[in-house]
């Protein structure tokens, strides 16, 4: 195509730049909103009880055989595996971050079906749970109450029945548990010598438990072949038992002299918490902790949002006493940092303007960049959500990146037209056309090394390709985008608003050209030095590559900055065997410690559980959230 084909069709030009306008801010609207991008590498959680086994016990009943079954899983880089005295069993499987993270759990399934046959009938009857683990929590919410009617039984219970279904339907949220959960459950507690006396085992209890708390079809009367019956009735027996008294009434035994040992008989039946190996609280008082997790891709603030809107519905007909609140939200701090980089782009924008104004010293010359460069960085959003990107703190610093290598293509134009308007006395639109003439090539060259450099930063594999590929890809974009803008819009206005310079200049632009004048004659003066004594500039560079690289050797390095993210985790271990007494012991004084401290807000315990090993009596977990930035 010509270069004089735009300028002689502004409408053309306009319309190609309103329609990149139009796609960036489309884009800009849908884009999700994150801190990073996502870097987590899948983790498939796989999870199951084998209750009142010891911890070597399930390791070797449980955990080898379905070890066994998942080595050589496809893309899996390495699992870890965690068995307790409580029965529990915790595995996760991490695998590598190209890897879609939907198709492991389906492949980590089936190989854990694969295992069943090998396991106890007590393992698989409980259920094995596998299921995907979110990258980060968003969120935590908490059900706290003074009123002592609602203990931590029933807030967990509440809370699962009333909160957990409706969070779980919200759009973008992937995952809601109930962290360290206590739910209701008919505890039965045997009396050993009573068992023995009458010569019973526990294994009799199990029978009469599922023998006489079961669903059962009961079948119809009057079914055919019954003649002369007008009706058919279901036949109702009792199903699954649901009091104490009925539980209490559960033969055991029948003896020979007619007699029936009945469960109360040998054994204390109560309701209560079907577990007491974990317990939660906020600030040290008995709490339900739900912790939200977002789906990869869906949009963190828009999440958060949608979810506190929905706990502030339903939150009316809770009882009274009782409330809700939410003591960790990481939407916090990325609101925060995405909003100090905004700050920084319109800063970085506001100042390139003003630099080019002084330079330019012409309100319409100052004008074409000033368009030129925000349709540039809008247009790159819309290309950000073609390919799946996030507005994150990465592409955003590309974006700022971009401004200083966007706003050359406009300034080359526009100098270049005042130039030949200025030397050669001809029209800007004659000037325009000469000008794109020599200028269309180099802009075209000029793009084509930016993106040389930065494309293939974006095939890096592994964790660093995944951080850096929407850093790189949105800098060549934005590039490109500059590009075709110089080559449409701006030659365009150029031919369209430009005009020649008459008169005499201000004294502001007189003494900015006085002291560019003088900046250019000393740099003319030091380049003739430099030229005349070039061994001086070679050993000069020389000392400056020396002092470059033992800073290198010195400067520590990581693979992201350590940021104040507003929490910090805690977790207490005890000596192996210790119960969740002697824990929560521990647990309250650290909590009491961290309380008194000013900048702490608020004090979150799961104790009995660790992130690392899962449910254990001996670990607790404290999460620190601070008080907002500007109050500490």
């Amino acid at each position: 195509m010509k270069p004089g084909f735009f300028i002689d069709r502004p409408v053309f030009s306009t319309v190609l730049s309103l329609l990149i306008v139009i796609v960036g801010v489309i884009g800009l609207m849908m884009l999700p909103v994150d801190q990073y991008p996502q870097i987590t590498p899948p983790v498939v959680k796989i999870s199951a009880s084998y209750p009142g086994a010891s911890a070597l016990t399930v390791s070797q009943a449980v955990a080898t055989p379905i070890e066994q079954e998942l080595n050589g899983t496809p893309g899996m880089i390495y699992m870890q595996s965690s068995s307790t005295n409580s029965g529990g069993l915790t595995i996760t499987v991490t695998f590598d971050v190209s890897a879609d993270a939907d198709l492991a759990a389906v492949e980590i399934q089936n190989r854990v079906k694969l295992a069943e046959s090998r396991l106890p009938s007590d393992v698989v009857q409980n259920g094995i749970t596998v299921e995907k683990q979110s990258a980060s929590q968003l969120m935590t919410l908490s059900l706290s109450s003074d009123d002592p009617r609602f203990d931590e039984i029933y807030l967990s219970n509440f809370a699962t029945i009333n909160v957990l279904d409706v969070l779980r339907r919200i759009p973008g949220v992937g995952r809601v548990s109930n962290i360290g959960s206590r739910y209701y459950g008919m505890q039965i507690w045997v009396y050993p010598d009573r068992l023995a006396n009458m010569g019973l085992t526990v294994k009799d209890i199990q029978a009469a438990l599922k023998e006489q708390n079961s669903e059962s079809a009961a079948g119809e009367l009057g079914k055919q072949p019954v003649i002369d019956v007008d009706i058919t009735l279901p036949i109702t027996a009792r199903g699954r038992l649901s009091t104490v008294k009925e539980f209490e009434d559960i033969v055991v035994r029948a003896n020979p002299d007619g007699s029936i040992v009945r469960l109360r008989d040998v054994a204390r039946i109560s309701l209560e918490a079907s577990s007491y190996s974990t317990e939660s609280g906020i600030n040290g008082k008995n709490a339900a902790i739900l912790g939200i997790y977002m789906l990869p891709g869906a949009n963190a603030l828009e999440v958060a949002t949608n979810v506190k809107e929905a706990m502030k519905e339903i939150s009316q007909n809770f009882p009274e006493g009782l409330e809700y609140k939410f003591p960790f939200d990481i939407t916090e701090y990325i609101s925060q940092s995405i909003h100090e980089v905004y700050k920084t782009l319109f800063e970085a924008l506001f100042l390139v303007i003003l630099v080019v104004f002084l330079s330019l010293q012409n309100w319409r010359a100052a004008l074409i960049p000033t368009i030129a460069v925000p349709i540039s960085l809008i247009g790159t959003f819309g290309f950000m959500l073609i390919m799946g990107f996030s507005l994150n703190m990465l592409t955003l610093l590309g974006l700022i990146l971009a401004i200083g290598i966007v706003v050359d293509d406009a300034i080359v134009v526009v100098e270049n037209v005042e130039r030949i308007m200025h030397e050669e006395r001809l029209t800007a639109r004659e000037a325009t056309h000469k000008a794109m003439r020599e200028l269309s090539g180099a802009l075209i060259a000029t793009s084509m090394v930016l993106a040389a450099v930065f494309v293939p930063v974006s095939f890096l594999s592994g964790i660093t390709g995944a951080l850096y590929r929407q850093f790189s890809i949105t800098i060549v974009v934005s590039v490109l985008l500059s590009t075709v803008v110089a080559l449409t819009l701006s030659p365009a206005m150029c031919a369209l608003i430009l005009r020649p310079t008459v008169g005499k200049k201000n004294f502001v632009f007189r003494k900015i050209n006085i002291w560019l004048h003088k900046g250019n004659n000393k740099y003319i003066h030091l380049l003739t030095r430099a030229i005349t004594n070039p061994k001086r500039i070679l050993a000069g560079f020389g000392m400056v590559l020396v002092f470059i690289f033992v800073l290198n050797r010195i400067i520590p390095t990581s693979f992201i900055p350590e940021e104040d993210q507003g929490f910090f985790t805690v977790e207490l271990v005890m000596p192996e065997g210790a119960t969740l007494e002697r824990t929560r012991k521990v647990t309250d004084r650290a909590i009491e410690f961290l309380e008194k401290q000013p900048a702490v807000a608020y004090v979150q315990n799961v104790t009995g559980s660790s992130t690392r090993v899962g449910t254990s009596q001996s670990r607790s977990t404290l999460t620190v959230i601070l008080k907002p930035w500007e109050e500490r």
